[in-house]
C-alpha cells in the first residue's frame, strides 16, 4: 500500500471512528454479556482488569481492536495459556464465543488446536477428534520423554500406517462458525521424503503440504472453506517412519480476532519453559496479547516462592517478547483452591495460603512488564470461597477445579472486565 493509500485508510478509519464512537459508547451494554448470576460471595466490584503500570501495551492492543470493531479491518491475536483449566477449554472457549461478537462480519480463524483425544487426556468439547492407529503421547508435565515439544506443550507419535485423525472444527455443533482454507501442521519426522502428511477432505479430495523446514511445518490451502478434514500420513516405503505432531493452526484469509488456547493438565511454568520450540511456534500464533493463567500447581507446592515464581514467569514473558516484542499481558490470579492431607487415614481438605502468595506475584509481573492483571482469587471471595461456589455447584470436590457453570461464569467475568477496559479506555481518547 502506497503512502496515499495509506494516509486515505487512516482518514476513514478516523472517520468512522468518530461515528461509530458514539453510537458504541450509548450501547456499552451490547458488548456485555447481561444477567449474569448474582452470589453474596464474589465481589462484582472488584470484576476489572487493573493496570499497575504503564498502560501503553494496553492502548496499542485496544488500538487494533478498534480497527476491527470499527473498520472491520486487520486481524488481532490472542493466546491464552495454562493448566487444566485451559486444557478442558471451558472458560478460556467463553471467552472466545464473546470476542467472536468482533467477527460478526467474517468468519475468522479457530486458533491454535491438539488433538487431546489421540492422546488419550480430555479433549475440549467444542471441537472432536476421532482417530485411527496407535499413537504414544509426550506431554511436558513428564520428566521423561519420548519427543521434542512446541507452544502446545504436548505431543502424539506414530509410526502406523494406518494412523489418520479426522477434526470436526465445530464438535457436536451444527452451527458452522468455526472454518479454514488453510491449515498448518505443527510437526516433524526424522525420515524426510520417506513420511508426510496428506489432507483429504469430506469430498476425498486429496491434498499435499508445503514444508517449511526452518518453523517444521506443513501448509494446506484448500479452494474453500471447510469445518471438516481427515489428516493421514503417508509411508513412502516398507519400513515404518515415526511422524510427531505438536499442534493444528485452521485458518481463514478473513480479518478478524483468533482466540488460540493452549493447556497441559497439572501444567507449570517451568513445564513450559521447558519445551525446546516454544518460541518458534509463537511466530505461527504471533500474539498481540497473551492471557497468562499459569499458576495454580506451581503453588501446590509447600515451600512455595514468590521471587522464584516470578523469576520463571520472566523467563517465559522473555520468550514472548522475542516474538511479539511490544505483546499486551493480561495475568489471571490463581482461584482459591484447598490442599489434600491426610490426617489419620483419613482424607480432608485445608485452604491453600499460597494462594495469596500467588496473586501478590501477579501484581508484581504485571507491574513489571506493563501489563494488567484479572484478579480471580479476590474477585471470587478469597480465602476458603472455593466452598462456597463448590456449594452452588460451581466448583467440583476437589477444591481446585470448577464445574461447567462455574466455567462459564468465570469466562463471562473475565469478557465483560476486558471489554469495560476497553470501552472506558475509548471514553478518555
Amino acid at each position: 500500500m502506497g503512502r496515499r493509500g495509506y494516509e486515505m485508510m487512516m482518514k476513514r478509519c478516523a472517520l468512522l471512528w468518530i461515528l461509530s464512537l458514539s453510537a458504541l459508547l450509548c450501547d456499552a451494554q451490547g458488548l456485555l454479556r447481561r444477567d449474569l448470576p448474582k452470589y453474596d460471595y464474589i465481589v462484582d466490584s472488584l470484576n476489572e482488569i487493573v493496570t499497575p503500570g504503564s498502560d501503553e501495551r494496553q492502548k496499542a492492543f485496544f488500538a487494533k481492536l478498534d480497527s476491527l470493531v470499527l473498520c472491520h479491518e486487520g486481524n488481532v491475536n490472542v493466546l491464552h495459556i495454562g493448566g487444566s483449566h485451559v486444557q478442558a477449554d471451558i472458560y478460556s472457549n467463553e471467552i472466545r464465543r464473546n470476542l467472536d461478537s468482533i467477527n460478526a462480519y467474517s468468519q475468522s480463524g479457530r486458533g491454535l488446536i491438539f488433538p487431546y483425544t489421540v492422546a488419550k487426556t480430555n479433549n475440549p468439547s467444542n471441537y472432536k477428534i476421532q482417530y485411527k492407529g496407535t499413537w504414544t503421547t509426550t506431554k511436558n508435565v513428564q520428566r521423561d520423554r519420548k519427543a521434542v515439544l512446541g507452544l502446545t506443550g504436548i505431543a502424539v507419535t506414530t509410526s502406523d500406517s494406518l494412523a489418520e485423525m479426522t477434526v470436526y472444527l465445530n464438535g457436536k455443533s451444527s452451527n458452522s462458525r468455526w472454518v479454514c482454507n488453510r491449515l498448518t501442521l505443527i510437526g516433524y519426522t526424522d525420515s524426510l521424503q520417506k513420511v508426510e502428511p496428506v489432507v483429504r477432505l469430506t469430498d476425498s479430495t486429496l491434498y499435499s503440504a508445503r514444508y517449511d523446514a526452518d518453523k517444521s511445518t506443513y501448509s494446506f490451502d484448500f479452494p474453500h472453506m471447510v469445518d471438516t478434514f481427515t489428516i493421514m500420513w503417508d509411508q513412502m516405503d516398507r519400513e515404518p517412519h515415526e511422524f510427531t505432531l505438536t499442534g493444528l493452526l485452521p485458518e481463514t484469509s478473513n480479518p478478524g480476532l483468533v482466540y488460540s488456547s493452549v493447556g497441559v493438565n497439572g501444567a507449570s511454568v517451568p513445564s513450559y519453559l521447558s519445551c525446546e520450540n516454544f518460541d518458534r511456534d509463537l511466530s505461527l500464533v504471533h500474539p498481540d496479547m497473551v492471557v497468562f493463567a499459569i499458576g495454580i500447581n506451581d503453588a501446590l507446592v509447600k515451600n512455595f516462592s514468590e521471587e522464584r515464581f516470578v523469576q520463571r514467569y520472566d523467563s517465559l514473558i522473555a520468550k514472548v517478547e522475542s516474538e511479539s516484542p511490544g505483546c499486551y499481558y493480561v495475568f489471571v490470579t490463581n482461584n482459591d483452591s484447598y490442599k489434600r492431607v491426610r490426617n489419620a487415614r483419613k482424607v480432608q481438605y485445608e485452604v491453600n495460603m499460597n494462594g495469596l502468595k500467588a496473586r501478590n506475584a501477579f501484581y508484581k509481573l504485571a507491574e513489571k512488564h506493563d501489563g494488567s492483571v484479572w484478579d480471580l482469587f479476590s474477585i471470587m471471595g478469597g480465602l476458603g470461597s472455593m466452598k462456597l461456589w463448590e456449594k452452588d455447584g460451581m466448583a467440583s470436590k476437589d477444591k481446585v477445579h470448577f464445574t461447567h457453570k462455574g466455567y462459564v461464569l468465570i469466562g463471562d467475568m473475565f469478557y465483560n472486565a476486558l471489554m469495560s477496559a476497553y470501552l472506558e479506555m475509548n471514553v478518555k481518547r
